[in-house]
């Protein structure tokens, strides 16, 4: 309550300051940099400030500026940015007191804050949708000097930071068109001809006067034509060629995706199947498993004494002109070699039989033709 009832008596006394002083500071100063020394300005001292526990008082404009009691200074509090604070007021100040108790004193500050060339300029026309084709059209017929359009920009700083300038950057045709350096205003330069593009494009470039200068830049998309149609059809052809070619490499990018995709796979498999096989044949190789005979059934030691049979070979020849045939026996291949069941013995023994008749020359099987 103390503290609001003081607050409203300084308030009232506002005319009555015992003393008042100004300084000038640039925006965007760091936190804590040094404001001015009010102690050696108003002659006041230390002590005085620290018994009258002097304090500032103003608004919004505590929450930038701070007073030092032990030193008797004024400190940036917090980054004072003029367009926030200031807008596009000019001059840009901040007001406040300095209070003193027993006895009661104030004494009057102001701060004037300089614009810093720190916001490049805003363009505010055509509008940068990046989606339009055609601001303007042109007719063929337009004389020297035709308003095609005009550039708008403003910058938020103040004074000479905020002067503007154009000039054109890049033209699909310069001859043709020329913007204003201070207005902005895109205006023919010659007669509009036949031969002259439908499309045309303009880059232009907005310039403050700061130091450093700060630039923006617009693109002026003008189409030169007599009728509204014949701009929609040279547009639209333009647009699918590019959504063509868009699409085209799309296409491409994806095929030679998917056709190194599948080469890279077929490498790793192959190399898999080799890695595979190598390995088990390393495995048969080194492997320490005993061998384990295997005999036909048929050739199988029925005897139990441990020695196998003898094994026959024999081969018949017969030819269908002659009476003769010839019957060949070989000889056992081993004595330890495998021998016939003992069921075909008898089968042996007319195999002998037939031998001995074939060997007759008046054998009834060698009559039949």
């Amino acid at each position: 309550m103390r503290r609001q009832v003081l607050l409203f008596i300084s308030i009232l006394s506002l005319s009555s300051a015992i003393g008042q002083v100004s300084y000038s500071i640039p925006e965007e100063m760091p936190k804590g940099s040094f404001v001015g020394d009010i102690v050696q300005d108003l002659g006041l001292d230390v002590k005085r400030l620290k018994s009258g526990k002097a304090r500032i008082y103003t608004g919004d404009s505590a929450e930038y500026i701070e007073l030092n009691s032990e030193r008797g200074v004024l400190l940036v509090k917090d980054r004072i940015d003029r367009e926030v604070v200031c807008a596009q007021t000019s001059p840009c100040a901040l007001h406040f007191q300095v209070i003193l108790e027993n006895p009661m004193e104030f004494y009057s500050i102001t701060i004037l804050i300089q614009d810093q060339n720190d916001n490049p300029p805003q363009v505010l026309y055509p509008v940068q949708t990046g989606g339009s084709l055609v601001d303007e059209m042109v007719p063929r017929s337009a004389d020297v000097g035709y308003l095609v359009t005009k550039v708008v920009a403003v910058d938020v700083d103040s004074g000479q930071n905020a002067w503007l300038s154009y000039k054109v950057q890049k033209a699909t045709d310069r001859a043709l068109f020329e913007v204003g350096s201070q207005n902005g205003e895109i205006r023919t330069i010659r007669q509009v001809t036949d031969k002259d593009a439908v499309r045309q494009r303009l880059t232009v470039i907005v310039e403050d006067n700061g130091q450093p200068s700060r630039s923006a830049t617009v693109i002026v998309n003008v189409a030169v034509a007599d009728s509204f149609p014949e701009v929609l059809s040279e547009f639209t052809d333009f647009t699918h060629d590019k959504e063509y070619n868009d699409n085209l490499t799309f296409y491409l990018v994806l095929a030679l995706a998917v056709v190194s995709f599948l080469f890279i796979t077929c490498v790793v498999v192959i190399i898999s199947v080799k890695i595979y096989r190598w390995r088990q044949s390393r495995i048969l190789y080194h492997s320490n498993l005993p061998v384990i005979p295997y005999y036909p059934p048929r050739y199988s030691d029925t005897l139990g004494t441990g020695t196998l049979q003898h094994v026959y070979n024999y081969e018949v020849c017969r030819t269908t002109d002659s009476r003769k045939s010839d019957c060949k026996f070989g000889r056992a291949g081993s004595q330890n070699v495998l021998i016939m069941e003992p069921s075909s013995t008898g089968t042996m023994q007319r195999i002998q039989s037939e031998k001995n008749i074939l060997d007759e020359p008046d054998s009834p099987l060698e009559k039949q033709d």
